[in-house]
């Protein structure tokens, strides 16, 4: 299944960008979880859940770019 011009960008545009905006979160929330980790070892867990939930954004992105390209 070929995928026609503008579809195309649009679906490279929602990952990047996505991705962007993923790598962006995790970068500050990374920096300020090992400084609280630095005073605090009990807060592992809640910096843990904290890293992982920009990863949605790459997920949700991934998905838009499915439907724009007709594979969903």
């Amino acid at each position: 299944m070929a995928i026609e011009g503008i579809a195309g960008i649009s679906a490279a545009a929602a990952v990047g960008i996505s991705a962007i905006a993923t790598a962006y979160a995790q970068a500050k929330l990374g920096a300020a979880g090992i400084g609280a980790l630095a005073e605090d070892d009990s807060l592992f867990g809640k910096i843990f859940v904290l890293i992982a939930i920009p990863e949605t954004m790459i997920i949700f992105g991934f998905v838009v770019a499915l439907v724009l390209t007709g594979f969903i």
